[in-house]
C-alpha cells in the first residue's frame, strides 16, 4: 500500500483545488547547459526564464575550477560547517566575498534561501522589531515568520508608511529587510532614502542584492555599491549572476561570529561542497574583472533594446532593469500565453499566485548577456503574436495587463 486511503484522499482534494485554481504547477525537465537556448520537456527555445545574467553558468572557467577544486578536497564536505566541514575552500571564498563587498568578514550558506531565512530567524527576538517590504522574497518572509520579533509589512516601497512604524519606541532592535532589485517586478529599492530613515530611527538595514550582484555597481557589487550605500547586512546569492549556488551574507567581523552561533540553516545542514566553492570564486574573480565589466554592458544594452522592442510593437514603456514582468492577471490565460510563446521557439515562464499577488499573473523575461539582438526581436514578436491569438484588446481590458 503506497498511503492510507484518508490520507490519498486528502492530498487528491488539496491537488484538485490547485486545479480548480489553475495554480497546479509541474517541474519541465531541461536537458543540456544553463544558456540562450535551452530544451524544455523536449522543445527547444530561446530561454528567457533563466537568472543566468552574465552567462556563467557554463562557462569553462567555472567549470575547470570545479573539477580542481574536487579532485583536490573531494566530492563532499561530509560534515556540517561547525564539526569538520568548513574547509579551506570555503574560508578562501568567504574572504573574496568580503573584500569584494567591502565587508570586515562574510559567511557561506547552502543556498539563498538559506541565509535570508537563517539572518533574520537569528536577529530576531521578542523585543525586536523587523520591517519588511510587501514584495520581498519567499525566504525573507518565511525568515520574518521564523522570527520571535515582532514583524510589520510596509507597503511597496512605501517610504512615509516605513517611518511612521520607525517612530515606535520600546524595541531593543529594529531591523528594515529589502531586496535591492525586486525579483517579480523589476524594480529598485530606494536604497539611499531607506539608509537614511534607519539612521534617523536606529534602525539596522539588510539589502537583499540576489538580483543585483554581478549585475549593477562597481566591479558587480550591487545596488548598495552603485549607490553608495553601506548596509549593516547584505546578502547574496550565487545562484544567479554567479552561476553557481549557494547564498551569503557579508558584514562586519562580530555578525558572522553570532550567525555561526545562532543561524540555524548553517549550524544543522552538511556544507557545500569544495567544487562548488572553487566554481564561485572562479565566477566571481571574473565578475569583478575587466571581462565582468564587458558582460555587463551587454547586458545593460540587451534590457535597452528590449524595451524599445516593447514599447514600440505592444505600446507599452517599462522600467529599466534585466527583469522584465508581462502582466496578464488572470493565471490561466498567463500560463496559456506562455505555452504558446513555448510551442514558438521562446521559453518564458508563467508566475502565478503565492509566488505574486493574487489577479497579478505574469510573464516574466529574463534577460542575460547571451542574448543576441536577433533574440531580443525574436522573443518580442512571438510574444507579440501569442498576445493577439488570446485577444489582446480583451485581455487588455479585462484583466488589467500591463507591462511593469
Amino acid at each position: 500500500m503506497v498511503g492510507h486511503p484518508s490520507t490519498t484522499s486528502s492530498w487528491n482534494f488539496e491537488l484538485e483545488r490547485l486545479h480548480k485554481k489553475d495554480l497546479f504547477r509541474h517541474m519541465p525537465t531541461v536537458s543540456g547547459p544553463a544558456g540562450r537556448t535551452i530544451i524544455v520537456d523536449g522543445v527547444e527555445a530561446l530561454n528567457f526564464s533563466s537568472n543566468n545574467y552574465l552567462g556563467l553558468a557554463s562557462h569553462p572557467a567555472l567549470e575547470e575550477a570545479m573539477i580542481a577544486y574536487t579532485r583536490r578536497f573531494g566530492v563532499g564536505a561530509a560534515a556540517s560547517r561547525l564539526i569538520a566541514g568548513s574547509g579551506e575552500a570555503h574560508r578562501e571564498l568567504e574572504e573574496f566575498i568580503a573584500r569584494w563587498k567591502g565587508t570586515e568578514a562574510a559567511l557561506v550558506f547552502g543556498s539563498g534561501y538559506q541565509a535570508n531565512v537563517g539572518v533574520i530567524s537569528s536577529l530576531g527576538e521578542a523585543v525586536d522589531l523587523i520591517l519588511s517590504d510587501e514584495l520581498n522574497h519567499a525566504s525573507i518572509i518565511d525568515g520574518c515568520r521564523l522570527a520571535r520579533a515582532q514583524v510589520q509589512v510596509y507597503p511597496h516601497l512605501d517610504l512615509e508608511r516605513l517611518e511612521d512604524l520607525l517612530r515606535v519606541s520600546g524595541y531593543r532592535r529594529k531591523i528594515v529587510v529589502t531586496e535591492s532589485v525586486f525579483s517579480m517586478e523589476g524594480d529598485q529599492a530606494p536604497l539611499r532614502e531607506l539608509d537614511a530613515l534607519c539612521k534617523r530611527w536606529g534602525a539596522i538595514l539588510m539589502v537583499d542584492e540576489a538580483h543585483a550582484a554581478g549585475v549593477l555597481g562597481p566591479q558587480g557589487r550591487g545596488l548598495a555599491a552603485e549607490l553608495d550605500v553601506w548596509p549593516e547586512i547584505q546578502m547574496g546569492t550565487l545562484s544567479k549572476a554567479v552561476g553557481v549556488s549557494g547564498g551569503y551574507v557579508a558584514g562586519s567581523r562580530s555578525l558572522v561570529q553570532l550567525l555561526v552561533n545562532k543561524a540555524r540553516s548553517l549550524i544543522y545542514t552538511t556544507a557545500m561542497p569544495a567544487g562548488i566553492m572553487g566554481a564561485a570564486l572562479a565566477s566571481l574573480k571574473i565578475i569583478s574583472s575587466e571581462e565582468g565589466d564587458r558582460l555587463r554592458s551587454i547586458l545593460r544594452a540587451n534590457g535597452e533594446t528590449f524595451r524599445d522592442l516593447i514599447r514600440e510593437y505592444l505600446g507599452y514603456r517599462t522600467r529599466a532593469g534585466h527583469i522584465v514582468p508581462v502582466r496578464i492577471g488572470d493565471s490561466r490565460r498567463t500560463m496559456e500565453v506562455s505555452r504558446r510563446c513555448l510551442d514558438n521557439g521562446v521559453f518564458t515562464h508563467g508566475i502565478r499566485y503565492p509566488t505574486v499577488p493574487e489577479g497579478t499573473a505574469r510573464l516574466r523575461f529574463s534577460l542575460t548577456s547571451v542574448h543576441t539582438q536577433e533574440d531580443l526581436h525574436r522573443a518580442v514578436s512571438v510574444l507579440q503574436s501569442a498576445l493577439h491569438t488570446d485577444n489582446w484588446a480583451a485581455c487588455r481590458e479585462v484583466s488589467h495587463v500591463r507591462l511593469d
